[in-house]
């Protein structure tokens, strides 16, 4: 057996992020995030906390950064996996994590209701704040989305779609540059 730079990382711990992938027409809600030296998007939602039901974390964080009650909600299954072991730029060790993409569809209603920023607290007490962004769906292939699941995404024939392989490429030093 060969080991790929990937499986050279020693991963001592794994965390599971779940993200909500949350349409409302051809729209899906995404965090911007500007940095001094890049901007990203990522997908509301964020880690399960140790005991916590993937479920009940899912709509924990979507209450949280969306304001969003998944009552609200139609869908909510279980879209694409993404398994993430890249190293990354600070002094404590990566963990290995698995990213958990759910589907949601919202009306236009319930989306004028929802949250334009949120607020993310720093390790040092301070804070960054994200803007909740709505972008047509088809146009994510060319942002800078993490986890990287935006050609996926803009190739779904419809917000509704079925996919064949719910496993996504996996995400590792060899297929994704640190931003």
């Amino acid at each position: 057996m060969t080991n790929s730079p990937a499986s050279a990382v020693p991963y001592s711990r794994i965390k599971i992020r779940v993200g909500g992938l949350v349409f409302c027409g051809n729209d899906i809600a995404l965090i911007r995030r500007d940095r001094a030296d890049s901007t990203h998007y990522t997908l509301p939602g964020g880690n399960v906390e140790d005991g916590e039901d993937l479920v009940a974390a899912l709509g924990r964080e979507l209450a949280e950064e969306l304001r969003l009650d998944t009552a609200a909600t139609r869908g909510g299954d279980l879209l694409w996996v993404v398994d993430q072991r890249v190293s990354r730029p600070g002094p404590t060790p990566p963990p290995r994590k698995l990213h958990l993409v759910y589907r949601f569809h919202i009306e236009p209603g319930v989306r004028a209701t929802l949250a334009e920023t949120e607020v993310d607290e720093l390790p040092d007490g301070g804070h960054e704040v994200g803007v909740v962004e709505w972008v047509d769906y088809r146009e994510t292939a060319g942002l800078p989305v993490f986890p990287p699941i935006g050609r996926a995404l803009a190739a779904l024939p419809h917000p509704r779609a079925a996919v064949a392989d719910a496993a996504l490429e996996a995400v590792t030093d060899a297929t994704y540059t640190w931003v």
